[in-house]
C-alpha cells in the first residue's frame, strides 16, 4: 500500500464536500415534485390533472351535442341614401336561434328581426343562408325563418315540457352574446311563471326566470335542461345597464311548442278567446273603484262563446256610470287578477277546449263553462 500525504487528504475531503453539496441539491429538487422551475429552459414540466370529474365531461358532452343545433342570425336594414337615392342594405343587429325540424326552419325571438328587411343565418360548421320570414308572434315574441339547407340541416333540438320543471334545477343557455358565437353559459331555474312587460306595451306570460348569463346577441337562442332538451327560448334580461346582473328570462317550452307550429303553417298565430270585450285600463279603474280582483266583462259579442255560455256584459249608463257585469275571477281555478293574466291563461288551451271560469255575478260566484273560439 502507498503513503497517504496530508495533502491528499484535504484534496478527498474538498471533493467529498463538493459532492454532497451536490446531492443535497439535487435531492431537494427532487423533493419539490413535478412542476418545478428549470432554470436551464425556463419552462416548467407540465402536471397531469387526472380525469375530468363528471360534472364536468356532463357539460362537456351536452354542448358537443346541441351547439350545432344553435345558428347565428344577423339582421339587415334597407336604407336609401338621400343624395344618390341609392337604396342598400347595412347590418342592424345580431342574435341567436336554433333549428327546429328538418325543413329548415329556424326559431327567435321576434324582437330579433322586428324591423329588419333581411336576416343572414350562420350554421356552426361555417355555412350561411339568406333567411326567409315564415311568420312571427309579437305576443309571445317568437318568429320563424326558414333556411335552404336541403337535406343537410342540423338535427333539431330534442323538445322537453315544463310541466315537470322544477326550481334550483340545472339550465344551459347557448347563443352568441356580444356576437362571441357559440357561447355556453349555466345556471339554474330561478323561478317559473313570471310576467314581463315589454318596451312594446306587450306583456309576456309564463316566463322562466334564470341566473344563467344571458346578454344581447342571446336573444332567440336555446335554454336546455341537464338532458339536452328544449325548455325556452332566451329571451330578455332585466337591467338597468343593459348587461347581464343576474336575472334573465326565457320563453317556455310548451308555449313555444304551441305557437310555433301555428306560425309554420299560417304565418300568425290565432288565439283562443271568449268572445268578450274588455279593457286594462278600465278594469285596473274599476277593480281600484270596487275592490274586486278580476277581469270586468264590458260587452258580450253577439254570436260569441261567452254569448252561448250565458255571460252578461256591464250596463253604462246615460250619464257614463257603468253597472258591473260578470266580473273572471279566475280560470280552471287559477286566479285573474287582469287582461293579460286572463288572455295568457286562455292561451294555455286550444281553439274548440272548454274552460271552466269562475265568476262574479252580483254578490255570488258562478261556474261557467265555454268553449273557446278563434280571435280576430
Amino acid at each position: 500500500m502507498g503513503i497517504i500525504r496530508s495533502s491528499d487528504l484535504i484534496r478527498i475531503s474538498a471533493q467529498g464536500a463538493g459532492l454532497l453539496v451536490i446531492l443535497l441539491f439535487l435531492s431537494c429538487v427532487r423533493a419539490e415534485g413535478p412542476g418545478t422551475w428549470d432554470k436551464g429552459s425556463g419552462v416548467r414540466p407540465v402536471t397531469p390533472r387526472g380525469p375530468l370529474s363528471l360534472d364536468e365531461q356532463a357539460t362537456i358532452d351536452l354542448f358537443e351535442r346541441t351547439k350545432n343545433s344553435v345558428v347565428y342570425i344577423s339582421t339587415q336594414q334597407r336604407v336609401m341614401d338621400p343624395w344618390t337615392r341609392n337604396v342598400f342594405n347595412i347590418p342592424r343587429g345580431t342574435g341567436s336561434g336554433f333549428i327546429w325540424d328538418h325543413r329548415g326552419h329556424v326559431v327567435t325571438n321576434f324582437h330579433v328581426v322586428e324591423g329588419a328587411s333581411g336576416a343572414t343565418v350562420k350554421l356552426a360548421d361555417g355555412r350561411e343562408y339568406s333567411a326567409a320570414l315564415v311568420g312571427t308572434s309579437k305576443a309571445h315574441d317568437l318568429a320563424v325563418l326558414k333556411i335552404p339547407t336541403g337535406t343537410d340541416a342540423p338535427a333539431p333540438l330534442p323538445v322537453g315540457t315544463n310541466h315537470d320543471l322544477r326550481v334550483g334545477q340545472k339550465v344551459f343557455a347557448i347563443g352568441n352574446p356580444f356576437g362571441l358565437d357559440w357561447t355556453l353559459t349555466t345556471g339554474i331555474v330561478s323561478a317559473l311563471d313570471r310576467s314581463l312587460s315589454g318596451e312594446s306595451g306587450v306583456t309576456i306570460e309564463h316566463l322562466i326566470q334564470t341566473d344563467a348569463a344571458i346578454n344581447p346577441g342571446n336573444s332567440g337562442g336555446p335554454l336546455l335542461d341537464s338532458a339536452g332538451r328544449l325548455i325556452g327560448i332566451n329571451t330578455t334580461i332585466y337591467s338597468p345597464s343593459g348587461a347581464f346582473s343576474g336575472v334573465g328570462f326565457a320563453v317556455p317550452v310548451d308555449t313555444v311548442n304551441r305557437v310555433v307550429p301555428q306560425l309554420i303553417t299560417s304565418g300568425h298565430y290565432t288565439r283562443p278567446v271568449l268572445g268578450i270585450a274588455v279593457d286594462e285600463s278600465l278594469n285596473q279603474m274599476a277593480s281600484r273603484r270596487l275592490g274586486i280582483k278580476g277581469v270586468f266583462v264590458l260587452k258580450v259579442n253577439p254570436g260569441s262563446a261567452a254569448q252561448a255560455a250565458g255571460l252578461k256584459g256591464a250596463t253604462i249608463l246615460p250619464d257614463g256610470r257603468m253597472i258591473p257585469g260578470d266580473i273572471i275571477t279566475a280560470v280552471e281555478g287559477k286566479p285573474v287578477d287582469s287582461v293579460g293574466r286572463l288572455s295568457a291563461l286562455l292561451d294555455d288551451y286550444r281553439i274548440g277546449q272548454t274552460v271552466r271560469l269562475s265568476v262574479r255575478r252580483g254578490d255570488t260566484t258562478v261556474d261557467v263553462a265555454v268553449q273557446l273560439q278563434a280571435g280576430t
